[in-house]
């Protein structure tokens, strides 16, 4: 990782964490992954090989930042946020990097989005939206899934009760093998068969 892209996100680790103790207001605030989150999911898109990834819910850009980065020239990020304030900042925060190429950003709610993709399309996919809807998203996210490949999703340990009817999902699907990890606030590792 360039000293510069290093900088940017420690810098947006202090924004996130003083942004997110200075309201109460969910909207408002970044929800950040942690850096050691971060770390490792540039680790398991390097390991994998991963060219096309796609992100559910980039808040102001930063693990965006983390995947766009390990992609590597040639990789792709798509990344879907539905709150335009969080989009801009996460626009500016990738050209402040260098790494807008990259990046795709869509303005979209992520059911219809996911729904509307296409077969074994991504290579790696990382959940950190509305735990609520994954379950309902599911089945979208198997087709779209490449066989071999990863879905993560944040948050499997601190909010592991909003996970439970996706988790019996998971695990009631052929195919499927998962990890809990207990790296930042808990990283659920799912790997389809190839």
């Amino acid at each position: 990782m360039e000293k510069d892209l290093a900088e940017l996100l420690r810098e947006l680790e202090e924004f996130g964490r003083a942004n997110d103790e200075a309201t109460d207001e969910r909207s408002r605030k970044m929800l950040n992954v942690t850096h050691d989150t971060g770390v490792f999911l540039a680790l398991l898109i390097k390991a994998c090989k991963a060219r096309n990834v796609l992100e559910i819910g980039t808040s102001n850009g930063y693990s965006t930042l983390w995947l766009a980065d390990a992609v590597g020239e040639g990789g792709s990020v798509t990344t879907i946020e539905k709150a335009p304030h969080k989009r801009a900042m996460a626009e500016q925060n990738f050209r402040r990097a260098g790494l807008r190429p990259r990046i795709q950003q869509i303005a979209d709610e992520a059911g219809p989005f996911l729904a509307s993709r296409e077969a074994d399309e991504y290579d790696f996919i990382f959940l950190d939206s509305d735990r609520g809807q994954y379950a309902d998203w599911w089945p979208s996210l198997q087709r779209i899934l490449a066989d071999g490949c990863l879905l993560v999703v944040d948050n499997a340990i601190s909010h592991a009760h909003q996970l439970e009817d996706f988790n019996r999902l998971v695990a009631a699907s052929d195919g499927y093998l998962s990890s809990l990890s207990p790296i930042g606030k808990g990283e659920l590792v799912i790997m389809k068969d190839a």
